[in-house]
């Protein structure tokens, strides 16, 4: 039996450029009431009026090559995104452009009268360069700006309010070819990959393939319902379960991008996970659903406040919670600083506990969407390094001495890369010269060159060690 995967959509290898593309004409109203030619026109105007809105999006620069998790190779590829702004707000997913070390955006030519009346060949549009806005890994969705104004932008619609069976387009690159719209419906309002998952996806049919990444998924009246982002398949391919990102997440997402350049996210110090039957039979709770507290930061604000593990949380700010998605959704709608009121069950009785709500600590796995090559690559060692300031040191936890350089990956010239570093070392020194920031590291390995030996002292998992290598 073959495999099941789940796989990102974007972005995929540069295919052979396609040389040109045909214009339908102005949909012709119907006639004598045929509702199969008005459906059609309807389909026709959903595409006219989104096509000008979704660019496609070149990249290239660095990722994680196929066989070695932590090796940076040179790659290209391409994807789709979506104009929100019409002062060049472009959305995409954080895959496509969390490594990048160049992003180019294709926007679409706008069509021009044809005298003929007849389609015609469409010359290429205009390719802008692109600066990242914000990007936040948690969503897979990143903010992209170029330099242009007037352009044409998409309006986002209610995610919520979207029904099984409903009718959507899913508009992209797939494949590398631009300017695509495919069909199908609403299969699925709220899909969890896993039952505890934070995100829920809205799940389509309409085809969706690699390169689809950063698309819009939108309605019959053409607004945004959800940005593709992967596609459940065993075959690579459009199997027809596609999964975009609901569009009142990428509403909230890309107002704090935009304004913040990365997203706030409240915490209290907790992990949860939703009751269901058979745990509320064994716990003989009086209903099979909420979120129980499975686990609590000692030092964290929920600690602090009382609450305890085996708590059942039933309802946040007096709205019921049933699952984790819905504790989730509260929470990350709460400023840091302020408090969220919840409603616990703890032995048979009622419990209101106010907790306040912190801003959540670094995630250390992110910190590669930090790195960028020409800033971060120190070539004699083959690696990329991020400065470890005190947050940095903060998120890391337990570290021997508070600063150095972090290891965040190695360049795909290393060799081999697990005989001298890892992800996650901490360079303190080399050659008895003690480092403690990236342009230490760089002054104290500049004048070595080829076949000089050199002592490496690391930190790695709480533990020093000396790594000794001849620059190669």
């Amino acid at each position: 039996m073959r495999r099941q995967i789940v796989h990102s959509i974007g972005a995929v290898l540069l295919a052979p450029a396609i040389a040109a593309w045909g214009v339908a004409a102005e949909p012709q109203k119907p006639k004598g009431g045929d509702a199969l030619q008005a459906m059609s026109a309807s389909f026709e105007r959903v595409a006219q009026r989104v096509s000008p809105s979704v660019v496609q999006i070149f990249v290239s620069g660095y990722g994680l090559s196929d066989g070695e998790s932590d090796v940076l190779t040179k790659q290209q590829g391409t994807a789709s995104g979506t104009v929100l702004d019409p002062d060049g707000y472009i959305v995409t997913n954080a895959h496509v452009v969390s490594r990048a070390r160049r992003i180019q955006v294709l926007l679409p030519a706008l069509p021009g009268p044809d005298p003929r009346g007849l389609s015609f060949v469409r010359p290429e549009g205009v390719k802008r360069d692109a600066e990242v806005v914000g990007i936040d890994t948690a969503t897979d969705l990143a903010l992209i700006k170029i330099p242009a104004h007037d352009l044409a932008a998409l309006a986002l619609g209610d995610s919520d309010q979207l029904k099984q069976g409903e009718l959507v387009f899913a508009f992209g690159s797939p494949l590398g070819l631009g300017n695509t719209v495919t069909m199908g419906v609403i299969s699925a309002v709220a899909r969890q990959l896993q039952p505890d998952d934070m995100l829920a996806y809205v799940q389509t049919d309409a085809p969706i393939n690699p390169g689809n990444s950063g698309g819009p998924l939108v309605d019959v009246s053409g607004r945004v319902v959800g940005i593709n982002t992967m596609i459940i398949t065993r075959s690579g391919g459009s199997e027809g379960v596609g999964l975009a990102i609901p569009s009142n997440t990428v509403r909230y997402i890309v107002d704090q991008l935009r304004t913040r350049g990365r997203v706030h996210r409240g915490v209290i110090g907790v992990q949860v996970q939703t009751v269901g039957p058979t745990m509320a039979a064994a716990l003989a709770l009086p209903q099979a659903w909420g979120v129980i507290m499975a686990d609590i930061d000692p030092d964290g604000p929920a600690a602090k406040a009382g609450v305890q593990v085996g708590d059942v949380v039933v309802a946040a700010d007096g709205e019921a919670v049933g699952n984790v998605r819905q504790f989730g959704i509260n929470l990350y709608h709460h400023a840091t600083g302020s408090t969220v009121a919840l409603d616990i069950l703890r032995g048979g009785a009622k419990v209101k506990v106010k907790v306040p709500v912190v801003e959540r600590p670094e995630d250390p796995g992110t910190l590669m969407d930090m790195v960028r090559p020409e800033k971060n690559l120190v070539p004699q060692l083959d690696i990329l390094g991020i400065d470890i300031d005190a947050k940095l040191a903060a998120a890391l936890q337990g570290l021997r001495k508070p600063s150095g350089v972090l290891v965040a990956a190695m360049s795909a010239d290393a060799s081999p890369p697990a005989d001298r570093f890892q992800p996650g070392d901490v360079i303190h020194a080399v050659n008895w010269t003690t480092v403690t920031s990236l342009d230490e590291l760089r002054k104290a390995v500049a004048g070595l060159k080829d076949g000089d030996p050199v002592v490496v002292q690391i930190e790695r998992q709480g533990a020093m060690k000396f790594v000794a290598f001849e620059i190669d």
